[in-house]
């Protein structure tokens, strides 16, 4: 009998992988093509002068630590790359002789100064896109409203007294300097010298004052990558236990880790409540990151449901960058069912195949897909394999996996040809729209 069940079941797994979509419906991925997205997830780069350099791209930039391997997806030898260096500059090789590559990197920075300013909107509409989301340090040249949408970094909020006891990693220690970098600078943004001494005026001095200040400055959400830095695990938020601990420290000591940790438990839903007053989302980085030290467990995107639940944060907006990217996609299309949580799958279509993205992205379809964003993850690299080139990658495999997944619904039975594309508009683009206000 176990024999016979055992043979079914491969039986089984042959027929599905045989009936399996193995290429997106053309006509529907022409379509798909044509739609104007919104990219919910980019750390653009501003235009810079000769010389200068863009610091402000993001808070914790990979640079700073170890180097550690790219995945396969996301190296240059990717063919997808040779389409993008073609498609965008008009590359005439289908190789990647190393003269044929400098170039392209001539024929790069001859483009980027015929257009100057309008650079990252030429970028843009090469790669399909209207609206982009930059995350990012502060704004800078050739990033203009209303096409390039501020979200600015605000884990330096959470950590106003020492640092010491987070830093259990090279890695974190590196990331512990950069916030503590911040978080002076959006104090003497508020004109504020020294630590308040007492919780609820740090509150009221620096934190409501800062997400007022982005806000005014055209900012749409606001960005947590706390994954980097500790647990996602936020508990629920407990003034009376966080006030006495800020006033013992903030006068000089170093926290315990379990005691700053309450201290951040509270300041994170005081953030929460005040974005949703101001109607920006508050976005969080779930799953696998950068760095050889990264806690792969600590970005469960589970973890946050101290803030998903919390009925007094029903207002805010939650978003869950890279939608768990690596172990937790499926935790994320659960959590979608809540009223105020969305994701997107940035950052997926960098590091994993168009095939694999599709699975990800029919999973969520079939849960909740007025929750879905699109995102490339798009950040400055190499001279050949820059900004602009993994936009397009990402954008082309995200485009073409999406077409993917609704190609096999379609052909499935679950859905129309008709709501196949409303589906995809929805994905690329109207959900964003509605969610962040966009084009009033």
């Amino acid at each position: 009998m176990r024999k016979f069940i055992s043979i079914s079941v491969m039986l089984g797994m042959l027929a599905s992988v045989g009936w399996a979509q193995n290429s997106p419906d053309a006509s529907l991925l022409e379509e798909i093509n044509k739609i104007k997205a919104v990219d919910n997830h980019t750390h653009i780069p501003k235009v810079v002068s000769a010389g200068e350099k863009d610091d402000d791209y993001d808070a914790l930039p990979c640079y700073l630590l170890e180097p550690s391997p790219d995945p396969l997806m996301a190296r240059v030898e990717n063919p997808l790359y040779l389409q993008a260096w073609q498609k965008l500059y008009g590359y005439k090789y289908s190789d990647r002789d190393p003269a044929h590559i400098r170039e392209l990197i001539e024929t790069k920075q001859r483009v980027a100064g015929e257009q100057g300013d309008n650079y990252p909107n030429w970028v843009l509409d090469k790669l399909g896109i209207e609206y982009m989301l930059a995350n990012r340090v502060a704004m800078g040249r050739g990033l203009n409203p209303p096409r390039f949408l501020w979200v600015p970094f605000d884990d330096a909020l959470l950590f106003p007294l020492k640092n010491q006891a987070m830093e259990d990693t090279p890695d974190r220690q590196a990331f512990y300097q950069r916030e503590e970098m911040l978080l002076k600078r959006y104090m003497r943004d508020q004109n504020v010298a020294a630590m308040p001494a007492i919780l609820d005026n740090y509150v009221e001095k620096i934190i409501t004052p800062t997400l007022e200040r982005q806000k005014k400055a055209g900012a749409v959400a606001i960005k947590f990558e706390a994954a980097y830095l500790r647990s996602l695990n936020f508990g629920n938020s407990q003034e009376d236990e966080a006030r006495p601990i800020f006033a013992r420290y903030v006068k000089g000591g170093t926290p315990s880790k379990a005691e700053y940790t309450k201290v951040q438990d509270y300041l994170l839903h005081a953030i929460a409540q005040e974005a949703g007053k101001l109607g920006l989302a508050v976005h969080f980085h779930t799953g696998t990151g950068c760095g050889s030290y990264f806690d792969i467990a600590g970005s469960n995107p589970s973890m946050l449901d101290s803030l998903l639940n919390d009925a007094s944060l029903r207002k805010t907006n939650f978003v869950l960058v890279h939608g768990g990217a690596g172990p937790y996609t499926k935790v994320a299309a659960v959590l979608m069912g809540k009223p105020n949580v969305y994701a997107d799958f940035s950052e997926q279509d960098s590091l994993i195949s168009t095939r694999v993205l599709s699975g990800v992205i029919r999973d969520w379809l079939e849960w909740y897909p007025e929750k879905i964003l699109f995102g490339t993850d798009l950040s400055p690299g190499s001279a050949e394999s820059d900004w602009e080139e993994s936009g397009f990658v990402a954008a082309t495999r995200g485009r073409e996996a999406l077409a993917l997944a609704l190609s096999g619904m379609v052909n499935d039975g679950e859905i129309t040809r008709e709501r196949a594309v409303e589906l995809a508009r929805m994905v690329l683009r109207e959900n964003a729209v509605k969610l962040y206000g966009l084009g009033k």
